[in-house]
């Protein structure tokens, strides 16, 4: 199972939003997502985290706050564990992204955006501040198939 960590860095009721338009080859093309990415070997998740905002962003976090782990079960690529967290203080500049285009989009219009399912499920959980949980999401294909928060199946 792959390891990774997501970021949603916010300031003024706004997420800041990679478009995934840039990289050859991408599962997440044309969507909308936060920052983050693989965890290397020897790395925890919160030096990842660190590294790879710093990497997409030109942005050093300050402080930032562990929100969930996601398990995401895929029938058609390979299986990931996703360390979820929020920040809302850093030091930098944002730069060019090598990904996508880096955009900050109001918390309210970003379900409109293009974008996996059960990122719809992650960020309804963050914008009602639910502690930090544990969400497995299954997918057959791009379609969302279960969602289990905390070891019960939820709607979605």
């Amino acid at each position: 199972m792959r390891a990774t960590t997501l970021c949603y860095l916010e300031q003024n009721g706004q997420y800041l939003m990679l478009h995934r338009v840039r990289k050859a080859n991408d599962p997440n093309h044309d969507k909308w997502i936060g920052v983050g990415g693989g965890i290397e070997e020897n790395e925890t998740p919160d030096q990842c985290l660190l590294r790879e905002v710093r990497e997409e962003t030109g942005l050093t976090l300050t402080r930032w706050q562990k929100r969930g782990v996601i398990d995401f079960i895929s029938d058609q690529w390979e299986d990931e564990v996703m360390h979820l967290y929020t920040a809302d203080q850093w030091t930098g500049e944002i730069i060019d992204c090598d990904e996508g285009v880096l955009e900050w989009v109001a918390k309210e219009k970003i379900t409109s955006l293009p974008l996996w399912e059960g990122d719809k499920v992650f960020l309804d959980l963050l914008t009602r501040d639910v502690p930090c949980f544990h969400l497995r999401l299954e997918y057959h294909g791009e379609a969302l198939a279960h969602a289990v928060l905390n070891g019960k199946e939820i709607e979605t």
